[in-house]
């Protein structure tokens, strides 16, 4: 049994040096360590539920990336603005979610896995927010890191719920670098926090027997600087801990 939890990190398979590859970027391991996690690659080929790994993990994180979710997936003509693609991943996420929910595996979704996890529920997708009447343009500034990741604009903790129970303010400000957003809410999610113009900020899983918590904003950056994405990654590490435990005890009881 590891000392520390095991967590799956999803990759993107993208084309490295001419060859296609299985890659995640290093603020999402490097958070993943800063909190006492152990994080595991997971491959993204169209079969890549493997059931005898799921079993050796403790938890899921779902990350974000440039690339969009298939509109084919929920049901969607393309828009002109949607142009990269990473079909692998969203065979892989979709299949991967449900698995992780129902071994009672902590999840974390951050930006595309955000919008992962709604699809995986019947829910559909904006594919260009700017473009829709009311909603502000949520794109990252051309710009250097520290810029783009910077705070952009307030969310509205939804009173009552998941992400309230780990942070009690109301209010907080997050980085906004996404082009796509929630549209329809998928069956059995829940809305934990939203923008001022009133899009979908966060998401929970409501039967979901353990953590299960997905944010549109990246709170991978800089973690420990700003208090809502400290407990963010608080909370996923304890409920990570917790599933370890668990699964020493029924190991120890199978022997």
């Amino acid at each position: 049994m590891p000392s520390r939890p095991l967590v799956g990190v999803i990759a993107c398979r993208r084309e490295v040096e001419g060859h296609p590859a299985h890659v995640v970027t290093d603020k999402y391991l490097s958070a993943l360590r800063s909190y006492g996690l152990a994080p595991v690659v997971l491959p993204v080929w169209q079969d890549a539920v493997d059931g005898d790994l799921l079993a050796h993990l403790d938890g899921l994180l779902l990350t974000g990336s440039y690339s969009n979710v298939d509109p084919a997936r929920y049901g969607a003509k393309r828009a002109r603005e949607n142009t990269r693609d990473d079909l692998h991943r969203d065979a892989a996420a979709l299949a991967w979610i449900p698995a992780a929910i129902r071994q009672g595996l902590p999840l974390l979704g951050i930006c595309r896995g955000f919008q992962e996890l709604n699809v995986a529920y019947g829910g559909t997708l904006h594919q260009a927010v700017q473009n829709v009447p009311g909603l502000a343009d949520h794109r990252e500034p051309e710009a250097d890191y520290a810029t783009r990741y910077a705070p952009a604009h307030d969310i509205e903790v939804c009173a009552g719920g998941r992400l309230a129970a780990l942070y009690t303010e109301p209010y907080a400000t997050v980085n906004s670098l996404h082009q796509q957003g929630i549209d329809r809410l998928g069956d059995g999610l829940k809305v934990e926090a939203t923008a001022p113009d009133g899009l979908i900020e966060a998401i929970s899983v409501v039967a979901a027997p353990a953590f299960a918590l997905a944010v549109q904003w990246h709170p991978e950056w800089r973690t420990q600087e700003h208090p809502l994405y400290h407990a963010l990654f608080e909370v996923f590490a304890a409920a990570c801990r917790a599933h370890l435990a668990d699964r020493a005890v029924a190991e120890s009881l199978s022997i």
